[in-house]
């Protein structure tokens, strides 16, 4: 009896993993937006964080200054001379007077009213 148990558990447990996977693979890859360090803000950046939550900030060029700062020192991937347009980049692509981000809606999700 244990041992039937223990087979419907890794069942129950494989089905969801695939279930979570073929989601994961129909929802949208969102991107950064192009610009001359998109790939550099792709490469620093998505090594440890999702490209949403980059495409979720909205900060001042101060605060982005911060961040840059303080994820290098965290062992981002940047190189000094690649630091300030990185900045220029995030701080134009996310900065306070961006419009708030509106994440992508998969084929399977309705659109919130």
């Amino acid at each position: 009896m244990l041992q039937r148990r223990f087979i419907v558990s890794c069942l129950i447990l494989l089905v969801s993993g695939v279930a979570m996977l073929l989601r994961a693979q129909s929802a949208p890859v969102p991107s950064l937006p192009a610009g001359p360090m998109q790939q550099k803000a792709t490469t620093a950046c998505t090594e440890c964080h999702d490209a949403e939550i980059v495409l979720q900030q909205r900060l001042s060029k101060a605060a982005w200054t911060k961040e840059v700062d303080k994820m290098m020192k965290w062992g981002a991937l940047v190189e000094e001379k690649d630091r300030d347009p990185l900045i220029d980049y995030l701080s134009t692509n996310f900065g306070v007077d961006q419009p708030p981000y509106q994440p992508p809606h998969s084929a399977a999700q309705k659109p919130r009213k």
